[in-house]
């Protein structure tokens, strides 16, 4: 079996906290080896992030970080820097969120790297797009929920600006990234040659949001608001039950006449705001409180019985303590347990999706900060005299 898609790439990530790790994840995640290069200091989620058993190996960080290995360099000492081209130099892909005016400095934007690696991938993470008048301001993910209209919308639903309560940015643009870099992957294969490729979390979340919500603003002039009026109802959301809550999804004028025969209204199958598709959307608000009002007449569990029964799209609500413990999770072995050999017994999550062809044949754990500096610093030719005195001058710093 192959040990997935990507085996045979070769990955160095130079990036840090969540939207750049979430990338070369997704890439390690499908086979390809990834080599995490961090500072002396280590990623920032190693500590930012609450929940931990030993410094340095926060859960994020163990989540966001498995199936790398780590080398720690100091790249501000040339020796450091030195060992960072030379594997680049090895490397299908270069990753990285740094600011590309740091990197340019240092010697590692595209240009200076592809005359040694022409078949280079070199992929920059950045806040906002090159061309524009934000190009090289720091960015992370509320700064990209603000600008972007994230937060917006929930002003629009909820009365005030807010964030989503997850890196939804950082996370989105990650992977985003990841597939880019594989579209990347496959021209090269018919062209031979690498290329730059950015990023932009700005731009890419934008896109998220206008596409969803510029609606009526499609037209010039404009025919109408902006927004999707069903997304920005205050009632589009989990909605309460006799014990607790549930999301409903009836669409299809069957789903929906379906519904409304099991909260026992079936007169609203021809109720001019409810016979279509059109109408139902054009009167969401409406609709939102018919489906408001009939589901707390019954129990949870009655109303998933009775809606699998009449095939009406609806799933109970869980809190984040239940994902941990969903059945259906559970059944396609979602959540496993590995053995970390720091952090002792952990729970993990597998990829997602699967390939008939194969996948990673096994995962490996989250790296200590600089867990295998010396074994890829052997990798790439350094004698043991050369080891030593790197690791003697800081140039690059071994394991824990």
């Amino acid at each position: 079996m192959s040990g997935g898609p990507l085996e045979g790439i070769r990955v160095i990530d130079q990036t840090t906290v969540v939207v750049g790790p979430i990338c070369s994840r997704t890439l390690a995640d499908y086979g390809a080896d990834v080599i995490k290069v961090e500072a002396p200091s280590g990623d920032l989620l190693r500590t930012m992030a609450k929940g931990s058993r030993n410094p340095g190996m926060s859960g994020k960080f163990l989540n966001f970080n498995r199936n790398k290995r780590s080398i720690c360099l100091d790249i501000k000492k040339k020796a450091g820097l030195d060992v960072l081209k030379k594997l680049i130099s090895t490397a299908d892909v270069f990753v990285s969120n740094v600011r590309p005016q740091g990197l340019a400095r240092a010697g590692l934007a595209y240009e200076d790297l592809a005359k040694d690696n022409p078949k280079l991938i070199y992929c920059s993470i950045v806040g906002f797009g090159k061309g524009g008048r934000y190009y090289n301001r720091p960015a992370y993910d509320p700064i990209i929920q603000s600008v972007s209209g994230v937060a917006a919308t929930l002003h629009r639903a909820t009365g005030e600006p807010r964030f989503v309560p997850m890196v939804m940015t950082d996370h989105t643009t990650g992977l985003i990234a990841a597939q880019v870099i594989g579209f990347a992957l496959y021209r090269r294969e018919k062209t031979g040659v690498g290329e730059a490729i950015e990023v932009p979390m700005f731009e890419n979340m934008a896109s998220f949001v206008t596409s969803e919500h510029m609606g009526a603003w499609t037209f010039d002039p404009p025919v109408g608001p902006t927004g999707d009026g069903r997304l920005l109802s205050p009632y589009y959301r989990p909605l309460a039950t006799k014990d607790g809550f549930i999301t409903v999804g009836p669409n299809t004028n069957d789903q929906a006449f379906a519904f409304f025969d099991a909260i026992g209204r079936p007169e609203l199958k021809t109720d001019p705001r409810f016979d279509t598709a059109a109408n139902r959307t054009s009167n969401a608000e409406a609709y939102f409180v018919v489906r408001k009002e009939g589901l707390l007449k019954k129990t949870t569990n009655e109303w998933l019985k009775i809606f699998e029964e009449k095939d009406v799209p609806a799933q109970r609500y869980n809190t984040i303590e239940d994902v941990l413990d969903d059945p259906h999770l559970n059944e396609v072995n979602f959540f496993g347990s590995e053995d970390h050999p720091s952090e002792g017994k952990i729970k993990r999550t597998r990829p997602a999706n699967t390939f008939s062809g194969g996948g990673r044949i096994s995962q490996s754990h989250a790296p200590r900060l600089g867990e295998n500096t010396l074994s890829i610093l052997g990798e790439l030719g350094y004698s043991e005299a050369e080891i030593k005195e790197m690791v003697e001058t800081g140039s690059a710093n071994q394991g824990n």
